[in-house]
């Protein structure tokens, strides 16, 4: 489903889009049963191109929520 190298929880990732029809899916998993980690699965390339800045959008977005509580 991507171009990238395979990750860690690439069945979940494929699950989650096969379960919710998206176009595209991240999957991050912080200490699970077979270690953390990123699964990406896209059917675009252009998503994969904008998806570095859409992390950076979210991240800033979390700072910002975070030092104004």
């Amino acid at each position: 489903m991507s171009p990238l190298e395979p990750g860690r929880y690439d069945d979940i990732c494929q699950w989650a889009s096969w379960a919710t029809d998206a176009s595209a899916i991240v999957v991050l998993i912080v200490g699970g049963n077979r270690g953390s980690g990123v699964s990406i699965g896209a059917l675009d390339r252009q998503f994969l191109e904008r998806l570095p800045g859409l992390l950076r959008f979210v991240s800033d977005d979390l700072k910002q929520k975070l030092e104004a509580s």
